[in-house]
């Protein structure tokens, strides 16, 4: 079987809404290959559509329309590692997962621009999908369905954390929160802070990262449904961190930190634990820069 490696993301970072994202190493390791029929399994406990629903087949099936060829079946086999309904791109890891294995069972007939646009179609948009493919931190817009990116390597100085919550937030509430107009004055302000976070990240001026995260967008309306989140910020900050943000559209939380310090996670978990936020995930995680891998004859 084709096993198809996909790094989880994390997007917005804070003030690049729907526009910036980052891919980490934590990988859902995804086994395909031809069949007859529709043949999908999860390797772990996490429950996983296992008919034409299920959304790795339905973006390989796209990708094979796109192509004027029709899909059968798949043999799927999923495992896992990006926790689900958490803003850590696990939808997104399906749907890149789906289109790599159509892509490589077709011959390739689709380049890295054709994937990137379809996956964001898909998705609906580009901030995480991207990323996934991709690797790196990636800026993109989408314009008339095709999408404008820009990769950037971020190598060595700093590594993530990602506190995992023990409930989910779904994209869709999470989205239906938001107002449907914001005032001039916010936009200005996130725009000079997203393009802040872009260079910043870029150019290693870290000291700029706790102003560039800084959001009026979607942050403050999503806080509220994350209990402990303002808490959580607060304690990353006095430990040292860069930079503490909602991860996508949450519920987990995300802080960027000096990949020298080693005395983060210990205090960062003792401080949870405190809070009596025992059944948090506190995971060390680093800047992904290679995106989906395909292993063959796995």
């Amino acid at each position: 079987m084709m096993k198809i490696a996909v790094p989880a993301t994390s997007a917005n970072l804070g003030s690049g809404f729907d526009s910036l994202g980052l891919a980490v190493n934590l990988y859902n390791n995804i086994y395909i290959e031809e069949s007859d029929t529709i043949d999908i399994a999860s390797l772990d406990s996490t429950p996983v559509p296992t008919g034409g629903d299920n959304l790795i087949f339905t973006a390989a099936q796209s990708l094979f329309a796109l192509c004027g060829s029709r899909l059968k079946g798949l043999k799927i086999r999923q495992e896992n590692n990006i926790p689900m309904t958490r803003g850590l791109g696990s939808s997104s890891a399906c749907i890149i997962a789906g289109l790599v294995g159509a892509n490589e069972l077709l011959g390739c007939p689709l380049n890295t621009d054709a994937l990137v646009n379809l996956a964001a179609e898909i998705e609906g948009h580009p901030d995480n999908t991207t990323p996934a493919l991709l690797g790196g931190l990636v800026t993109a817009v989408m314009e008339e369905r095709r999408v404008y990116y820009i990769k950037q390597e971020i190598t060595g100085h700093l590594k993530l954390f990602a506190f995992i919550p023990d409930f989910e937030l779904s994209t869709e509430f999470a989205r239906g929160v938001l107002p449907e107009t914001v005032s001039r004055r916010d936009a200005v302000h996130n725009l000079s802070r997203a393009a802040l976070m872009s260079a910043s990240l870029l150019e290693g001026k870290y000291e700029n990262l706790r102003v560039a995260v800084n959001d009026r967008l979607h942050q403050p309306y999503r806080l509220g449904y994350i209990s402990g989140a303002s808490e959580v910020f607060d304690m990353a900050y006095g430990f040292g961190a860069y930079a503490a943000f909602i991860s996508g559209s949450g519920s987990a939380l995300m802080a960027i930190t000096n990949a020298e310090d080693i005395t983060f996670e210990e205090k960062a978990r003792k401080a949870l634990d405190t809070m009596g936020k025992t059944s948090w995930r506190l995971l060390p995680l680093r800047i992904d820069n290679n995106g989906a891998q395909v292993i063959q004859g796995a």
